[in-house]
């Protein structure tokens, strides 16, 4: 039997019976705050302006204290968010308090982008807490809930229509925020009557920030932390995340039917992802394998291409070297006979000289034999 028609036959057969004495259950919602004050609780406030607004200033006036940062300048090259988490502590109720600020925030020339960090880091919050809670061991009661609780968007007092960058970016956030406020922060004290009041001067008058008629500030300390602060804790949880996580999880192919709309178990969507991402896997396994066979194909083809043309070069060379080596042999065998021909021309030239060189002897001596008898 599932596990919802179970819970549909308890819900139909759920009867109302009376109690003959006190048994205790009735200490449940104070077991419930004191296991809340025990754990304390965490809240977490995203600031988006423009540099200059006051956004420190509030979050100090707001929270009755003075939060240590480092101030924010107008050349950041783009829009970073900057987190700081404090522990507070009011009463025996403990708090942590992260304020995340928009750093560069509409410094830039082009503002077109400037919203995208912030929504990136919004939905980056919900897939951090959506991959914890998708562990098999979880640890989400020591887990830091770092998902946005409130999101406080501050409108520069020019007096004018809205900038086309509050235009966007509000449209960007607004399932994330609702309500316009006119507030007036301020840390300082100045004297008013006999009492001394956290005020801001101006060349034109004193403006009280706990002056309802002055600014909305209380109005909005009362919806942002002492009335409405669990309310928008459970709305990020139950409303903002429970919408990421759907989306998300449809998009991983998770659903609650199938197609015949009939309940479906995480457990068979699971199996069914398994079995189409196997499947997958094995065809890219094919795939890859069927591409490895064929490049290696070609390249077994290329070297043996490769490998022919070396040979046909070899055997260019070869007989080229052979064509060489037979005209250097004709070469030296005419140089051969050239030079034998020129010995036996010069042994011949030196025979006939010899001969010339003793017939002119005798002559000679013939001549002075005849002289001799002649006297």
């Amino acid at each position: 039997m599932a596990a919802t028609d179970i819970a549909r036959q308890v819900g139909e057969g759920c009867r109302t019976v009376p109690l003959a004495g006190h048994v205790g259950f009735d200490s449940l919602p104070d077991q419930l705050v004191n296991k809340s004050v025990s754990q304390g609780f965490c809240f977490n406030i995203l600031c988006v302006g423009e540099t200059g607004l006051g956004k420190s200033t509030l979050m100090d006036t707001l929270f009755n204290t003075k939060f240590e940062g480092e101030p924010a300048t107008h050349t950041q090259p783009g829009v970073q968010l900057r987190s700081n988490t404090y522990d507070l502590q009011e009463s025996n109720v403990g708090l942590k308090l992260t304020i995340v600020s928009t750093v560069g925030f509409g410094d830039q020339i082009n503002k077109e982008d400037s919203y995208k960090p912030i929504v990136e880091f919004i939905d980056a919050q919900f897939e951090a807490y959506l991959q914890e809670e998708l562990k098999i061991r979880r640890v989400l009661h020591t887990y830091h809930d770092s998902r946005i609780h409130a999101c406080l968007y501050f409108i520069a007092p020019t007096g004018h229509s809205l900038k086309s960058l509050d235009l966007v970016t509000m449209k960007k956030l607004d399932s994330k925020a609702h309500l316009p406020f006119a507030v007036i922060g301020s840390t300082e004290e100045l004297k008013i009557g006999n009492k001394m009041m956290k005020a801001r001067q101006y060349p034109w008058g004193t403006v009280q920030v706990e002056n309802e008629a002055h600014c909305d500030f209380v109005k909005l300390r009362e919806m942002l932390i002492r009335v409405n602060m669990e309310d928008l804790r459970e709305q990020t949880h139950s409303r903002h995340y429970e919408l990421y996580r759907r989306c998300k999880l449809e998009e991983m192919g998770f659903k609650d039917t199938d197609p015949d709309s009939k309940p479906f178990s995480l457990q068979e969507t699971y199996e069914a992802k398994r079995n189409e991402f196997l499947g997958e896997l094995q065809k890219k396994e094919e795939e890859m394998r069927q591409m490895f066979v064929q490049r290696v194909k070609e390249k077994e083809a290329e070297l043996k291409e490769a490998e022919k043309e070396l040979h046909e070069k070899f055997d260019r060379l070869k007989k080229l070297h052979q064509d060489e080596k037979k005209k250097l042999e004709d070469k030296k065998k005419s140089l051969d006979d050239e030079v034998n021909a020129f010995k036996q021309r010069k042994t011949a030239a030196e025979l006939l000289q010899s001969q010339g060189s003793q017939a002119g002897g005798s002559q000679t001596l013939k001549r002075d034999k005849e002289k001799k008898n002649f006297f």
